[in-house]
């Protein structure tokens, strides 16, 4: 699976893909070729939650509330 789709991307795949598989009218081995594209791509979003999440985390701090911004070097 590309790592360079963003996640709207991937998420949008995602909803073809199962779109694709409700229908029922896919053949076995095409249904197994969407299912393990599908849990690709929901591995990928689910990798790009947790990346924003650190970066929450990072920015909130672990009390929940923002932090100053200080610029590299910007030390007061």
């Amino acid at each position: 699976m590309e790592n360079k789709l963003s996640f709207e991307e991937a998420i949008s795949q995602l909803e073809h893909l199962v779109s694709k598989l409700e229908q029922g009218d896919v053949p076995l081995e095409e249904a197994i070729s969407y299912f393990k594209e599908g849990m690709e791509l929901s591995k990928l979003c689910d990798e790009k939650l947790k990346d924003v999440q650190e970066q929450m985390a990072v920015i909130l701090g672990e009390d929940g509330e923002l932090k100053p911004f200080t610029a590299l070097g910007d030390e007061a």
